[in-house]
Parts: C-alpha cells; sequence; structure tokens
C-alpha cells in the first residue's frame, strides 16, 4: 500500500566507513571528500566519507568498510517531524537491508550496501518514498 512520504536522493559515488583509534586526529584525507561525517566519541573516532578519500596506507588499528552508496532524504527537514529514519529504516529491514544512518542539522543521510542498493530503492518506492537517481 503506497502512502504519501518523502523524496530520497541517490549520491553519486562510492562510500566508505572508517573507524580510527580513540585519541586519533582527524586525518587530513578525509578534507578530499565532498561527502563528510565525523564522529569523535571516548571510544573511537569514526568517518563517513566517499571512498576515493581514503587512502590504500590507512594507519595500523584502524577499520575501514568500503562499497557503500548513500541515500540523501531531500530536506531541510524540521526537527518536529517525526518517524523519518524508522520508517524508512523498517522498509529496508523489512527486506533484509541493514543500513548505516548519518544525520546533520537540515537531513538524514541512509547508506546501503552497493549490492543491495537497486534492492533496497524499489523496496522504498514500492511503499511511496520518490527515488531521484
Amino acid at each position: 500500500m503506497k502512502q504519501n512520504k518523502l523524496t530520497l536522493s541517490v549520491l553519486e559515488g562510492r562510500f566508505g566507513i572508517c573507524k580510527l583509534e580513540t585519541g586519533s586526529e582527524i586525518p587530513e584525507w578525509v578534507y578530499g571528500s565532498s561527502f563528510l561525517s565525523v564522529t569523535q566519541t571516548p571510544e573511537e573516532l569514526s568517518v563517513v566519507c566517499q571512498e576515493r578519500s581514503i587512502p590504500e596506507n590507512i594507519p595500523a588499528g584502524a577499520l575501514v568498510e568500503k562499497g557503500w552508496s548513500c541515500l540523501k532524504v531531500e530536506g531541510p527537514l524540521d526537527f518536529g517531524l517525526t518517524g523519518i529514519l524508522a520508517g524508512i529504516s523498517t522498509t529496508l529491514a523489512d527486506n533484509g537491508i541493514s543500513i548505516f544512518a548519518v544525520s546533520t542539522y537540515d537531513t538524514d543521510y541512509i547508506l546501503v550496501r552497493e549490492t543491495y542498493m537497486e534492492n533496497a530503492t524499489r523496496a522504498l518506492e514500492e511503499v511511496g518514498y520518490d527515488i531521484l537517481k
């Protein structure tokens, strides 16, 4: 059953998710990416960026997951809106597709393994999301 949903855009390129050791400085190579999200906690430094920005000689102890595609929820979204990520993540979970979500002040980004992106966009379209490719 289709419902009136949001519009999602497929971002160009492939993305990577990196976990750097606790206490690591933000590496210079991340700034070569037009899409960049950095989260620092007492346990880790996580970076999401375009895969092409991630060097081959990443520091020992770092973990890198490459091969992600990214959907952008077209915004800006009002802070009073609820259930945006829940609707998307539930639809994808119901189709056996895991996600990695990143939020900014204006909107949300949903990363999906590149191999599942076609299935993800199809599943979202089936429940009424508009997908801009």
